[in-house]
C-alpha cells in the first residue's frame, strides 16, 4: 500500500489540479465548499487528513463526483532509480522522494564501497579494470532483494557497464535527471566536490562531452525531466506526477 503521506499528497496535487483547472482561486474553494481558506492550503499541501464530508463538500463545491476525487493509486510505486552525472539533483531529490514515499533511500555506489570496504579507485588498483563493474552487479542484486520498495541513486558511470545498467532499466522505475552542462559544472562546484577538476584544465569541456555521450544511454529511461532552473520541490512534483500516470 501507498504510505499515508504519499497519498495525502497525491490527494492535494488532485485537489490543486481541478481547482486550476476550473479557474478557481483558494479562498473562492474553500467558501464554495464552506471550509477556511487555511485547510484548502494544508490540503491541497498533503498536510490535511481530510474526513469524508469534508471531501465531498470540496467535491461539490468543484463539481465533480465524489468518486474523482478519491479515484487515487492505492499501490506505491515499486522501485524507483534516478540516474544521471553528478550535478544532476539526484541527491536532493533523492533524500525528498523517499520521505515521500516512505522507501528505504539507497546510494548504490556508497554500498558498493561498503561491501567491498574500498573506494572504487583502490578497488580498481587491487582488483583489475574490471573490479568495480563486478561488485556492483554483486551490489545491485543485494539491494534489489531488500524489497519492492525503495528509491536508488545509481552513479551516472553505470551506462558504461551495460549488463548493470540494464538491470536497472528492467528492475526499476528510471527518471534520468537531466541538466545543462554548465548546471551540472556549477553544482557539483557549490557541492565542494573536487574530484572533475584534479589535473584537468579542461575538465568543464569534458564534462559537457561526457553528459553528450551518454545522453543516448540516458534516454532509455522511462521519464526525462530537466532540473534546469527548476526548484527541488517542483521537480519532486514532476516526479511524482510521472509515477502516479505510470501506475494506472
Amino acid at each position: 500500500m501507498i504510505g499515508a503521506q504519499a497519498l495525502l499528497a497525491t490527494l492535494g496535487r488532485r485537489l490543486t489540479a481541478l481547482r486550476v483547472g476550473r479557474g478557481m482561486g483558494v479562498a473562492a474553494l474553500a467558501h464554495a465548499a464552506g471550509l477556511s481558506r487555511r485547510y484548502v492550503t494544508e490540503a491541497e499541501a498533503g498536510r490535511a487528513n481530510l474526513s469524508l464530508l469534508k471531501l465531498a463538500s470540496l467535491a461539490s463545491a468543484l463539481g465533480v463526483p465524489l468518486r474523482e476525487l478519491c479515484d487515487l493509486p492505492l499501490a506505491a510505486p515499486e522501485r524507483v532509480a534516478l540516474v544521471g552525472l553528478r550535478g544532476a539533483g539526484k541527491s536532493t531529490l533523492g533524500a525528498a522522494l523517499a520521505r515521500e514515499l516512505e522507501s528505504p533511500l539507497v546510494e548504490l555506489d556508497r554500498r558498493v564501497e561498503q561491501r567491498a570496504g574500498l573506494g572504487m579507485g583502490e578497488l580498481i588498483d587491487l582488483e583489475g579494470p574490471d573490479a568495480w563493474a563486478r561488485w556492483e552487479a554483486e551490489t545491485l542484486e543485494s539491494v534489489l532483494s531488500e524489497g519492492q520498495r525503495l528509491v536508488l541513486e545509481v552513479p551516472g558511470s553505470i551506462v558504461e557497464r551495460p549488463e548493470n545498467f540494464e538491470r536497472v532499466l528492467t528492475s526499476c522505475r528510471t527518471i534520468w535527471l537531466r541538466a545543462s552542462p554548465e548546471d551540472h559544472w556549477q553544482r557539483v562546484v557549490a557541492q565542494g566536490d573536487r574530484r572533475p577538476m584534479e589535473g584537468r584544465p579542461d575538465a568543464r569541456a569534458e564534462l559537457g562531452e561526457l553528459l553528450r555521450t551518454r545522453m543516448g544511454a540516458y534516454g532509455r529511461c522511462e521519464h526525462h525531466l530537466d532540473t534546469s532552473g527548476v526548484p527541488p520541490e517542483q521537480v519532486l512534483a514532476r516526479v511524482l506526477d510521472c509515477l502516479e500516470a505510470g501506475q494506472g
